[in-house]
């Protein structure tokens, strides 16, 4: 190889790689902050009788539900055609509402086993997006099989609402935490993969925008997911 080439062609690398790392913290960054307004949020509500009681015994715990289910499609499928600036703001509110529909954990099991379940969950998650960063494994396929399963589990987790069976919600529980921690892996991986150097400022910061919505999902759903297996009722 001609060494005149070799000096940029280091550069483009070593710009990429700096440009890549600035990237995946500002979508990690966003995820943690997402997740801190969630907590928040949850932990005001659940410590305030005159918002908690309305909530769960008025129609209004169903608009919040309709919610946490519509900001993600809206954000998943029309990512393209909003503005950076709608697409944070419609994050930061589904973190908000996520926070609100939340807080019954915080009400139903003790302080220490949410905060025991919540260090599990972040050894967990830490370790599978630590993974799916640095593997040189293309876990493309991870994606067919992880999508499957996160179809049949919300089917199993509709028709069980009826069924009302603790086994079921049992084994769907830990199925959930095997199909969300793949995902992680598998996101984090996509997220790396998706960047570009030539991307937009708008472009990027929509991009890390969807990418902290997919982790934050992965992150709340493990997280529910072992309160449900391993959290302390009150």
């Amino acid at each position: 190889m001609n060494r005149s080439f070799e000096r940029p062609v280091e550069k483009a690398a070593t710009h990429l790689d700096m440009g890549l790392r600035s990237y995946m913290q500002k979508v990690f960054a966003m995820m943690g902050l997402g997740l801190a307004v969630s907590g928040g949020v949850a932990y005001f509500v659940a410590n305030t009788p005159s918002i908690i009681i309305p909530l769960l015994t008025t129609p209004l715990k169903w608009v919040f539900l309709i919610a946490t289910f519509a900001i993600p499609l809206t954000l998943g499928m029309g990512i393209q055609r909003l503005k950076a600036s709608t697409a944070q703001a419609l994050f930061w509110t589904y973190a908000g509402l996520m926070g609100v529909t939340a807080s019954w954990i915080l009400l139903a099991y003790t302080y220490e086993s949410v905060t025991r379940v919540f260090l599990i969950t972040a050894c967990m998650f830490g370790s599978m997006s630590l993974y799916g960063y640095t593997t040189k494994r293309d876990l493309t396929a991870w994606g067919s099989f992880l999508f499957m399963g996160l179809f049949g589990l919300i089917i199993a987790s509709l028709v069980n609402l009826f069924m009302g069976s603790t086994v079921v919600q049992m084994a769907l529980s830990v199925i959930a935490v095997i199909v969300f921690t793949g995902l992680t892996a598998y996101d984090v991986q996509m997220i790396r993969n998706f960047y570009s150097s030539g991307m937009s400022q708008e472009a990027e910061t929509k991009a890390a925008t969807l990418g902290a919505l997919h982790l934050y999902l992965d992150f709340v759903n493990i997280f529910f997911a072992l309160m449900r297996l391993f959290g302390d009722r009150r």
